[in-house]
């Protein structure tokens, strides 16, 4: 017979703290901002996001608005969204330490494919490096993803 287990204690979370400018980042430097919908919580997002990302998330947005002009907006998982304004989304982006990550919903029905895979079906990743972000093909493929149906969530 074997022996019993003991119980391991988990430990305690602490609670994050804020960086001097007052946001909460998480891993990768994504900011912790409370959800919301509208363009004032993703502008929040956009202000908290750390360094060189700032200017990308930035362009991100006005790419999208100019091309979608009456685009959903909200932050949902600390992750801001673009759709319909019927609950579903044609596109996200979220912080990480070395690039902005861009999620297309139904980017495999886009031509071309944004580059990243997914193990999600039918979901692709744009990651944007400082730069080297090519505002021409991601219009395009704002376009094409505005066109298809979005994600509920």
């Amino acid at each position: 017979m074997a022996p019993a287990k003991k119980k391991v204690a988990k430990k305690a979370r602490r609670p994050l703290k804020p960086d001097a400018d007052g946001v909460v980042r998480l891993s990768g430097g994504n900011p912790q901002i409370a959800k919301g919908e509208g363009d004032e919580v993703v502008q929040a997002f956009i202000k908290a996001m750390p360094g060189w990302t700032k200017a990308i998330g930035a362009r991100i947005d006005a790419i999208v608005m100019r091309g979608v002009p009456k685009a959903a907006k909200a932050v949902k998982w600390n992750t801001p969204l673009h759709g319909f304004g019927d609950g579903t989304w044609f596109l996200a982006f979220h912080v990480y330490a070395k690039y902005v990550k861009v999620t297309f919903f139904r980017g495999a029905d886009m031509q071309p494919m944004p580059p990243e895979t997914s193990k999600a079906k039918g979901v692709r990743y744009l990651h944007v490096r400082e730069g080297e972000f090519d505002e021409k093909q991601f219009a395009g493929w704002v376009k094409q993803a505005s066109k298809l149906p979005g994600e509920k969530m």
